[in-house]
């Protein structure tokens, strides 16, 4: 879902009605100067805006002082009578200036201008005497650093260099190349260096020329080859190549990355340097330089690297708005530039930080204001900054007024059409407010998602219904409506939630945590995508009660709830839905057994599960125990003749399972207030009355759940499964189960056995000791004596 056409019309429209012909603007800005010690300089400030406009200067970021030799003319200009290199020991007037203009409505800052002194230091590099064979080659080279850069010139015994000759060569960079050297070519050579501020010679180089024998061969040798060089569009780049040898080599050049180099503003100067005239990005790149021998194959090559840099250029600005209190304003601005400029963002010329109601977003290219106040009416500047320049762009807001606005629309309502559609409605608004309605903006997102991820989607002001698609089936969406006027939009509809059809939402997974006896703590993971639920409903009842008490409504964001006042020592049903448009989804129900009071456990507050690393919080060893066919006729044969308990039940023997014989209460402890030393007591679910196998798992669930909550803890269980040895599948009648089990109980105070059906589980609740392991010793030993067979490899 995407806004239309009809929104980006109401936008510009909007913000054409919000930049006023009077808006501050700057006609010209200070731009990059190079001073005269002791001359005047002057730097521009023109601005246009609604008048009066206070326009005043900073250096360094600091208000210039008023003095005798600064000077603000009536246009803006700044005018420094004097430049001075030094004040008190510090520079005086070197550093960087901005110009602020300022009216009714906020600040405008202009971009920095770099003002640097004229200078001409001493020689850095001196050029070096050499001796050349005669038809070889000679290179000079000097380098001083210049403000301006320096003019480089060259002279030879005090006499400037005559450089019609072809044979000589001077780049500006301070190189002096002399081709197919002569006897007359001898002399003594220095550099002059010239610029707005001095002239400095160089030491003297001398040149010497030997040869009259005849030259021998000599492999292409490359003396100079291109440096890395770094410039900024528009300028001109000279890459140094010059080659000797015998006979004398061809040089030629190319790209690293096999693209042609072009020929418009490419020349080659002397033998072999390369001049890039206006260079363009496109120039950016690794050149080659190759000295080839001619007639042969053999070359040798050097390197340089281009690197072209371009000054911000704005490929959007940012736009004046006007905007109602307690509204929202984005100003978005889209920079280019190499490298990559930084954005920063100015308040009426002050520098701008996120902060409650500001944000910054999509690195910095997008200031948005939300809950605006007076105290946000300001001048909004985008600066944009990297090493070849910087770049300004401005914005105003203007804070609108409410009795000039629209009222917020009114009845709106929301229905599902389809899976993917809904239908909104609402009130016709009287026709005098309806003729200052130049449209709606209607603002849609999935339940639970933030605000940024909001869509809008523009409707005609004649039009007071909508249909919404596009959407996702059995989502839940929230919706609210603004009406729009020349000067900006109302406040905002009530808000509305409405589900597409598809169904009701997945049921929870959740769990309970008793936190002491009376109350319970509630926990549930929330949906993986926005919008699958409205909410949930929390259900309780304390059994046997057959009605719930009054639901918890919850929103879609919490996951978490606390149930409180509940009975000590009472049982509770718990119930959690999920709900959206469609119902309530499907749920499990979960038994919690509160303590008595006084038997809050110590581990209130600790986490759920605090299982070992690499240890199993829940292992099961399956194993099937079967009986063999002789079994069963011994077992029938000693009923009938009452011998039963001399073979299976040795009860009195140390290696007897004693049963519990104390009445034991739901709380676990005795009712008679005796502490007997003795096994837990556990309801048994094998061919009971009213008992299930469910039964059976939500007691087993309790026990571990119960026992995890404790620190360093966890659980083993041990599933046993008694059928026939002729068929793995046969279930024991009621009475051969009773016959053979009922004298396997616990022997541990840790472990419990819980029987169910035919089956039989050992729960061991662990906590650093060993009590299961003993307890499934005692378990085989127990099966030998009852004559009882482990199939261990039978299942899988």
């Amino acid at each position: 879902m995407k806004p239309g056409p009809f929104l980006t019309c109401l936008t510009a429209f909007y913000c054409l009605c919000g930049c006023l012909a009077s808006e501050l603007s700057f006609l010209l800005e200070p731009s990059d100067v190079i001073a005269v010690r002791d001359r005047p300089l002057m730097l521009d400030c023109l601005v246009q805006g609604e008048k009066p406009v206070v326009v005043t200067w900073r250096k360094d970021g600091v208000p210039l002082p008023t003095s005798p030799r600064l000077q603000i003319l009536e246009n803006g200009t700044l005018l420094i009578h004097s430049f001075q290199k030094r004040k008190e020991g510090s520079d005086a007037d070197v550093g960087e200036y901005e110009c602020a203009a300022q009216n009714r409505y906020g600040m405008l800052v202009s971009r920095k201008a770099k003002v640097h002194l004229a200078s001409l230091p001493k020689f850095h590099t001196h050029p070096v005497s050499m001796s050349v064979e005669e038809g070889g080659v000679a290179r000079f080279q000097c380098h001083i650093n210049g403000v301006p850069e320096a003019n480089i010139s060259w002279e030879r015994d005090r006499v400037l260099l005559n450089t019609t000759d072809s044979r000589y060569t001077l780049l500006p960079m301070g190189i002096l190349q002399v081709t197919g050297v002569r006897q007359g070519d001898a002399g003594v050579f220095r550099c002059v260096a010239t610029n707005i501020a001095n002239t400095r010679y160089s030491h003297e180089a001398t040149l010497n020329i030997t040869g009259g024998a005849p030259r021998v061969y000599k492999e292409p040798v490359i003396l100079s080859g291109p440096r890395n060089l770094t410039i900024t569009v528009h300028q001109t780049a000279i890459l140094e190549c010059i080659a000797t040898g015998n006979p004398s080599p061809i040089v030629s050049w190319s790209r690293l990355d096999g693209r042609s180099i072009g020929v418009e503003g490419i020349q080659v100067l002397g033998t072999g340097n390369l001049m890039i005239s206006d260079v363009s990005l496109q120039h950016s790149g690794v050149y080659v330089c190759a000295a080839n021998r001619p007639g042969t194959r053999m070359r040798r090559t050097a390197l340089g690297r281009l690197v072209v840099q371009a000054p911000p250029e704005f490929l959007q600005w940012p736009q004046s708005v006007s905007k109602p209190a307690g509204g929202s304003a984005v100003f978005t601005c889209v920079a280019q530039g190499v490298p990559a400029p930084h954005l920063i963002w100015l308040k009426n010329g002050k520098v701008l930080m996120p902060g409650h109601n500001v944000k910054l977003t999509n690195n910095n290219s997008t200031l948005a204001l939300t809950r605006i106040t007076p105290e946000d009416e300001a001048i909004y500047q985008c600066i944009a900054e990297n090493s070849a320049g910087t770049n300004q762009a401005s914005a105003r807001l203007a804070l609108a007024q409410a009795k000039d606005l629209p009222t917020a629309p009114q009845g709106l309502i929301a229905s599902a059409l389809s899976t993917n559609t809904l239908h909104i409605a609402w009130s016709q608004p009287p026709t005098n407010v309806t003729e200052g309605i130049i449209g709606y903006v209607l603002h849609i997102r999935k339940m639970g998602e933030p605000d940024s991820l909001e869509l809008q989607e523009a409707i005609s002001k004649g039009n007071f219904q909508h249909d919404v698609s596009n959407l996702e089936p059995a989502t839940t969406y929230s919706l609210y409506l603004k009406a729009y006027s020349p000067l900006g939009a109302s406040q905002q509809s009530r808000t509305v939630v409405a589900t597409t059809l598809g169904g009701v939402p997945t049921p929870p997974t959740y769990f309970t945590k008793v936190l002491n006896s009376s109350t319970v703590q509630v926990l549930w993971e929330l949906p993986n995508k926005a919008g699958k639920a409205e909410g949930f409903r929390l259900y309780y009842r304390r059994v046997p009660h057959a009605d719930y008490q009054k639901p918890v409504q919850l929103p879609c964001y919490i996951n978490a709830h606390i149930i409180s006042n509940l009975e000590p020592g009472a049982v509770y049903e718990v119930k959690l839905v999920s709900y959206n448009g469609n119902g309530e989804s499907e749920s499990s129900k979960r038994l919690v057994s509160m303590p008595e009071e006084g038997m809050t456990d110590q581990t209130t507050g600790k986490s759920l599960c605090q299982c070992k690393q690499g240890e199993a919080s829940l292992g099961s060893i399956i194993i099937g125990i079967h009986i063999g066919t002789a079994c069963i006729i011994f077992c029938v044969l000693f009923l009938v003749f009452g011998y039963r308990n001399s073979l299976f039940c040795s009860k009195g023997t140390q290696d007897s399972w004693p049963v519990s014989r104390i009445n034991i209460g739901h709380n676990g402890m005795p009712k008679d207030g005796v502490n007997h030393n003795t096994v837990e007591s556990m309801p048994q679910y094998a061919y009971r009355t009213n008992r299930s196998t469910s039964d059976t798992i939500t007691a087993a669930l309790h026990i571990s759940l119960s026992h995890l909550e404790n620190k360093d803890s966890y659980i083993r269980m041990l599933f046993m499964d008694y059928s026939s040895t002729f068929n793995t599948g046969c279930v024991l009648s009621p009475i051969l189960y009773t016959l053979f089990t009922h004298d396997c109980v616990a022997s541990q105070t840790d472990n419990i056995i819980l029987k169910f059906a035919d089956d039989t589980a050992v729960i061991g609740r662990i906590t650093g000791g060993a009590a299961d392991r003993r307890e499934v010793a005692t378990l085989v030993t127990w099966c030998e004596d009852n004559n009882l067979t482990l199939m261990t490899r039978l299942r899988r």
